[in-house]
């Protein structure tokens, strides 16, 4: 199961929580948000892929975002279209697509995203696009049938891994951030270590 990191910020915490060799760091350009990222990232380990977290965001700003830091990821957290998934894709990047959800998803939407994007990331519905500190009804992810990689999020914290090695589905990453922040973008790195270490 890999660990995604999500939501950082400062860059001296960036090169402690790089330290910990999670599979993936996620920078956030969405100006609304607590998190979000306008500064410089160290050097980080090759293995560390970069993902860049958007929220309804111009083509032009994503490219601009990508060659400026290098990202490899890019995670679209607003109502992107598939359409749009498409005209952002090219053979070097890789596209998560994020789904809030709530006891009433309808799985059929994803139908539409199977083509133009390469994992499917999962999070609580909330006020946020992202970073609520709650967890949703894990079962519902049994109505999955996609066999894209499935990215569990939303609320994830040290209490929640026995519930998590106990689910009988495809998780392919977890992704975390609020529940071990000191304050936004700020992570607590012991507490990832034991997170990391327990999972």
């Amino acid at each position: 199961m890999k660990i995604k990191i999500c939501g950082m910020k400062y860059p001296e915490n960036i090169l402690e929580v790089s330290q910990l060799l999670p599979d993936y760091l996620g920078f956030i350009f969405y100006e609304k948000s607590s998190r979000y990222f306008d500064g410089e990232i160290p050097e980080i380990p090759n293995s560390i892929k970069k993902v860049g977290v958007f929220v309804n965001a111009t083509l032009k700003e994503i490219i601009s975002k990508i060659k400026k830091y290098n990202l490899d990821i890019i995670q679209l957290h607003g109502n992107e279209t598939p359409e749009y998934c498409e005209n952002l894709k090219n053979d070097n990047l890789e596209i998560i697509k994020v789904f809030s959800v709530d006891d009433d998803f309808n799985f059929e939407e994803l139908s539409k995203y199977e083509n133009v994007c390469d994992y499917f990331l999962f999070d609580t519905k909330g006020k946020l696009h992202g970073g609520n500190g709650v967890t949703f009804n894990w079962q519902i992810l049994e109505k999955y049938k996609s066999k894209k990689p499935l990215i569990l999020s939303g609320g994830i914290g040290i209490e929640e891994i026995e519930k998590i090695k106990k689910l009988n589905l495809p998780i392919y990453a977890i992704d975390i951030n609020s529940k071990f922040e000191i304050e936004p973008g700020l992570k607590n790195t012991q507490l990832l270590q034991q997170f990391i270490t327990q999972l």
